[in-house]
């Protein structure tokens, strides 16, 4: 998650600010007109975080052509390519404060592709390596909602978060939906050691949680990682210092 954000602390000036800023920001668009007026009021921060979101819509057809091919070449820019996500995610931050253009588009652009680069990628790979019971996909489903709603009580509460006399937050509420590049981290080591479906399987194996073994009571072990980290993005009371 980059820092594009508001970053001020939530005082009556401040909170006035805000207003005014959301209400030019809504003049800017709506005093455009044309078919691409859309396209033309983007900031080149704004064209840095669509890269992030390319990166992560490309990981999820690389995915779903490894399905369709199981040519593991597929599989492994699949898990590339959030990576490449989160270097546009980093750099989007770096491009608004350099030319001072920051916006509520910005903003909403930026949890956006968060969501497909660091959510729906990883979700998807996981599926493909081998998390297919149906327990299984209603984990990676939990874990999909998780980040969006983490995301979007980001957007909401941001301007809450105590912050330093530069502004800057003191720590993340919750943890941060680009920390799943870590779980991608651990899929591709087991890609490259062959810990995935169609070769040694996952590690860990399953559970059965009713009915018979390889029901729709099966539930793989380390699904419950992405269970727990699911529930660590949303959590209240969890608090990670930012670097």
């Amino acid at each position: 998650m980059s820092k594009r954000k508001a970053d001020t602390k939530p005082t009556n000036g401040h909170k006035d600010g805000l207003e005014e800023a959301k209400i030019a920001a809504l003049q800017q668009y709506q005093a455009t007109e044309g078919h691409f007026s859309l396209v033309r009021n983007f900031r080149l921060a704004d064209l840095v975080t669509i890269a992030n979101g390319i990166c992560g819509s490309f990981s999820i057809f690389m995915s779903a052509k490894y399905l369709l091919t199981n040519d593991e070449d597929y599989l492994w820019s699949a898990l590339v390519l959030p990576l490449a996500g989160l270097l546009f995610d980093f750099f989007d931050g770096k491009v608004a404060r350099w030319r001072n253009e920051s916006s509520m588009l910005g903003q909403e652009l930026d949890s956006l592709a968060d969501l497909i680069s660091f959510g729906v990628a990883p979700a998807l790979l996981a599926f493909v390596v081998g998390f297919r019971t149906l327990l299984d996909t209603v984990v990676l489903s939990g874990f999909i909602c998780c980040g969006l709603a983490r995301l979007a009580r980001f957007n909401a509460t941001v301007a809450l978060v105590p912050k330093d006399a530069k502004g800057k937050a003191h720590y993340f509420e919750g943890l941060p939906i680009p920390s799943s590049l870590t779980l991608v981290g651990i899929l591709s080591y087991w890609t490259k050691q062959g810990w995935i479906a169609g070769k040694q399987g996952i590690p860990g194996g399953t559970i059965t949680l009713w009915g018979e073994t390889g029901g729709n009571g099966e539930l793989h072990t380390f699904s419950i990682v992405f269970a727990l980290w699911a529930a660590a993005m949303v959590s209240k009371t969890l608090r990670v210092p930012k670097p």
